[in-house]
């Protein structure tokens, strides 16, 4: 681990922003400004394409890409964020393994509060289904909101009667609503970006006045995992939403799913964005590479 890495990217973090609440347009064009700052590596080709009916980045290896897909949904609290915003993410995951990602532009709160983003993403999983593609050579994976996305949509497919993906990787993933994590106490002020009252009005947004005491907006509480695919869930000590992850893995272990939690210490929320820059994200994002190539690809059972 480098110290001084990771003091550099906490300093970033914690640059000052403006005060009082901003516009939507206001945190997606800073979000889109800090994500440009990210490392996309080489050795791959994005194309714009559609999936479902929604707009959607093709991420592919240069070379000749190995049979398997990537489902990629992007993180920004719902309301920020896009498949460009993600492609420092999408681009290493794709050049660690050789597969091909689709990340999914999909609606945004508030112009499209929840059950959209995850009605969006389904849509988009039952179009790779229907163009024929092997639910054993599809995984799931997303960061934040995205990372719930992941673990969200799967619940949904579940429900809807779909085969499940082979496997799910979630950076960070945000999976509880209710705000209900001893972390989000613990480590306030040890998170650079996040605190329970800044994540009060996108989360809102989101919610639009409906319970987050329901499956598919906090699952890390009230999900049944049973029948799930492998999951990986990776998230930093420094996250007010570790709790988010800790507490998914145990109803996993308890549905008899099979879970990796990988904790990686003094690293911020979606630390693998770092890439590059850190050497704790690219450690992490070889750990994922290697858990998709180990699970992507096998028959169904």
């Amino acid at each position: 681990m480098s110290r001084e890495q990771r003091a550099k990217i906490d300093a970033i973090l914690r640059q000052p922003r403006p005060e009082g609440p901003r516009s939507v347009e206001e945190l997606r064009a800073g979000f889109k400004a800090l994500m440009a700052q990210m490392i996309v590596p080489d050795g791959i080709r994005t194309t714009g394409t559609a999936l479902g009916d929604r707009p959607a980045l093709l991420v592919e290896p240069v070379g000749a890409p190995r049979t398997g897909t990537i489902l990629y949904f992007h993180g920004g609290s719902f309301v920020i964020g896009s498949p460009e915003t993600a492609l420092s993410l999408t681009g290493n995951l794709v050049a660690r393994t050789g597969f091909r990602a689709v990340s999914l532009d999909y609606r945004l709160a508030p112009e499209h509060p929840f059950p959209a983003a995850i009605h969006d993403c389904l849509d988009a999983y039952r179009a790779l289904l229907e163009g024929g593609e092997d639910p054993s050579a599809i995984a799931f994976a997303g960061d934040s909101a995205g990372g719930g996305l992941a673990v969200t949509t799967c619940l949904a497919a579940r429900d809807a009667g779909l085969p499940l993906p082979a496997a799910i990787v979630a950076f960070s993933p945000s999976l509880d609503a209710t705000r209900t994590g001893g972390s989000m106490d613990t480590k306030a002020g040890i998170d650079p970006i996040f605190t329970r009252e800044s994540l009060r009005p996108t989360g809102e947004m989101y919610l639009a006045g409906q319970d987050p005491h329901q499956p598919l907006l906090s699952p890390a509480v009230l999900a049944d995992l049973t029948g799930f695919p492998p999951m990986l869930l990776q998230a930093g000590t420094n996250e007010v939403l570790l709790d988010d992850s800790t507490r998914l893995a145990a109803r996993a272990r308890a549905a008899g799913v099979d879970v990796i939690l990988d904790i990686t210490a003094d690293v911020p929320h979606v630390f693998q964005s770092f890439a590059g820059l850190l050497d704790e994200a690219d450690q992490a994002l070889d750990r994922a590479a290697l858990f998709l190539t180990q699970h992507l690809g096998r028959p169904t059972p």
